[in-house]
């Protein structure tokens, strides 16, 4: 069994343009020989049909007509002729073997042929397939076609000799033809799956972000833009990946590496039992606490099984609820946090509690990085049928190179990766995958020393 596509495609053509090339051979010699016959046969009804009306002529009548007639298969003679005027030239017509019948005017057969014998009478409906015989404009008998066809001439033969070799020759060049433009098709169709098995063979081999060319915008096409952006996508997760992986590491690593260090401080009695030493490991295991909480939220939204309890609420019951939260903080900061949102504004269907997560992380954030005197402002409104939740700040904004990467998970703005403020580089990938969860969406508009506006779109459910 071949395995090879290149020689499967190619055999497939060969095999159509044989049959396609036998097929129009066979049906081109069957009308060839049909027509040739034709033609032939009706030479020789002309032949035969000037014959009989010469003796006619010469006779005044049918009688003898078929015995001056030679017999099929006899060499053909001269039938006898009429006195020739002086303005005619002498005209020889040589019959052929019998294939005619010849019929009178009473439709007695006169020259039998076939199954047709002399006196035997023909019908009228037969006559009417017949050829009519006239001298001088007047109707003298009938011809029918019976009985074997005239033989072949030898140019004849030779030219239909030379038909049959013609559409050989024509059969074999086309397949001769079908087999090169086959295997250059087959050839031509089957490099891009080469290039796309090479490429797969090296992915499966940890060699990832391989891409292939497209040489066109067919189906094969396609699939190699589709692969190389599979390629592209595999490497950048896989790139996204081994980055996490590290983060977490570093992440986890710091507060245990504090936590671990006081331990063995207070088990040596290198460091005094007081408050402030157990509140610093109770501040670092809390920083553990809510690194592998945010972490398992992410496993559940990324496995779909995270779980919503959502209610009917109004937007600014939410934004009141996160302004109420942080406004102690803010005030210590010395920060403006205010509510600008219409009470008649419709309800969206979200679950609180996760919707609290999202705007306590922008609000956070928010207060992060507005420095004294500045404003945090919680706004909603109405966008067609969503409502926009923003969170906008007068802080010292987002570089805009760090703006397409903002929501993504560990990604932090600094290459330090600090973690003394608290960031674990989580927030807002599970501020997006809370929203999304919801059926909504989130984006971001900054300028460096402008500030940020985080906008929060849900869907109203009607």
């Amino acid at each position: 069994m071949m395995r090879s596509l290149t020689l499967k495609l190619a055999f497939a053509f060969l095999a159509v343009a044989v049959i396609g090339a036998a097929l129009a051979a066979g049906l081109a010699r069957w009308i060839m020989f049909n027509e040739f016959g034709d033609l032939v046969l009706d030479e020789g009804r002309s032949d035969f049909i000037d014959a009989v009306s010469a003796y006619y002529r010469a006779n005044g009548s049918w009688v003898g007509v078929a015995q001056s007639l030679p017999p099929i298969g006899a060499a053909p003679q001269p039938l006898p002729q009429p006195p020739l005027q002086d303005t005619e030239r002498p005209r020889v017509q040589l019959q052929p073997p019998f294939a005619f019948v010849l019929v009178d005017l009473d439709g007695y057969v006169v020259v039998p042929a076939g199954s047709y014998q002399v006196d035997d009478t023909v019908s009228g409906d037969e006559l009417e397939q017949g050829t009519a015989v006239e001298i001088d404009g007047q109707f003298v008998g009938t011809v029918l076609t019976a009985g074997e066809a005239p033989e072949l001439s030898p140019r004849e033969d030779l030219f239909l000799t030379r038909i049959n070799w013609a559409l050989l020759y024509a059969a074999m060049g086309a397949t001769l033809i079908a087999l090169i433009l086959g295997l250059f098709l087959a050839r031509t169709l089957t490099h891009p799956l080469r290039e796309l098995t090479a490429a797969s063979q090296a992915m499966a081999q940890g060699n990832l972000g391989q891409r292939v060319t497209v040489c066109s915008k067919d189906e094969l096409g396609e699939l190699a833009a589709a692969f190389n952006r599979m390629s592209a996508e595999l490497a950048r997760a896989n790139q996204t990946r081994r980055q996490m992986t590290a983060d977490i590491a570093h992440d986890l690593r710091t507060p245990l590496t504090v936590i671990r260090g006081y331990a063995e401080a207070l088990r040596d009695g290198d460091l005094p039992v007081t408050s402030a030493t157990f509140e610093t490991i109770y501040q670092e295991a809390e920083h553990l606490s809510r690194l592998v909480e945010d972490l398992r939220t992410l496993s559940l939204v990324d496995a779909g099984k995270l779980t919503l309890n959502c209610i009917e609420i109004p937007p600014r019951a939410l934004l009141e609820r996160a302004a109420a939260a942080y406004l102690p903080q803010a005030q210590h900061l010395g920060i403006m946090l205010d509510v600008d949102a219409a009470v008649n504004l419709p309800s969206v269907h979200v679950d609180p509690e996760r919707l609290a997560q999202v705007l306590g992380n922008l609000v956070e954030n928010a207060l992060r990085y507005t420095s004294v005197s500045g404003r945090i402002t919680l706004a909603a409104r109405r966008q067609a049928d969503a409502v926009q939740l923003t969170v906008r700040d007068t802080g010292i904004g987002i570089d805009p190179a760090d703006l397409p990467c903002i929501f993504d998970r560990f990604y932090r703005g600094d290459d330090a990766r600090e973690t003394n403020e608290g960031e674990s580089g989580l927030g807002l990938a599970i501020a997006k995958s809370l929203v999304e969860a919801h059926g909504g969406s989130i984006s971001v508009i900054s300028k460096p020393g402008k500030g940020s506006t985080f906008t929060i779109t849900l869907p109203i459910i009607r």
